[in-house]
């Protein structure tokens, strides 16, 4: 159950739901799920579920990670780009695969610890961990060319839409009670807005823990 073979199995049902980014699905595809949830739930890690993770937060389904981030993706090369809500880790090592610069940001520390702890063994060159207050986003590393944030905001943070480069994308649960998964684009006009679906997140927090 936590096999290359369960991987594969897992990256057709995506592209059955629709995730066309092959890049993406060839993420997923290396990165073992099972290693970023507690041992008990390792047997569940290729469903298609939301799992929890400790610290009242979760690990996304598989469908969300990836939609999420060929939504940032947006089929082009990233240089680039911030995660905010590192949680477990899970995400901050797909977007090391899709980014030639990965910075993850997390708000409690012990929480951020666990994921450091599950990275470590995949030894990502590229991926750099903080704690810290994810509502103000990296400014001493942007301008980021994607910003993926893995909790739903009740208003678009400011600081994360200045810290976009032209052509970057945010992609983001907007919302309290009823959520929208949302793109952001940067372009010479301005910021574009795009709705791609309802979400269901935990909510975005200030400060750290």
């Amino acid at each position: 159950m936590t096999s290359p073979r369960t991987r594969e199995r897992m990256v057709a049902r995506l592209r059955e739901q629709g995730i066309a980014d092959e890049t993406v699905l060839a993420a997923m595809a290396a990165v073992p799920r099972h290693a970023f949830v507690d041992e008990a739930l390792a047997t569940r890690a290729y469903e298609d579920a939301a799992l929890p993770i400790g610290f009242e937060q979760s690990i996304s389904r598989p469908y969300t990670v990836a939609r999420m981030l060929a939504a940032a993706r947006a089929g082009r090369a990233l240089g680039r780009a911030l995660e905010v809500g590192t949680g477990c880790g899970y995400q901050a090592a797909l977007l090391a695969r899709l980014a030639a610069e990965a910075y993850s940001i997390e708000r409690i520390a012990a929480l951020g610890e666990k994921a450091r702890a599950n990275l470590r063994p995949l030894r990502v060159a590229n991926l750099r961990l903080l704690h810290g207050d994810g509502c103000r986003g990296l400014p001493e590393a942007a301008p980021f060319d994607a910003i993926v944030v893995a909790a739903a905001a009740p208003a678009v943070p400011k600081a994360l839409l200045d810290q976009l480069a032209r052509g970057g994308r945010l992609v983001l649960p907007v919302g309290v009670d009823e959520q929208e998964l949302r793109v952001f684009e940067r372009t010479a006009a301005g910021v574009r807005e795009t709705r791609l679906a309802a979400a269901r997140f935990v909510p975005l927090r200030a400060g750290k823990g």
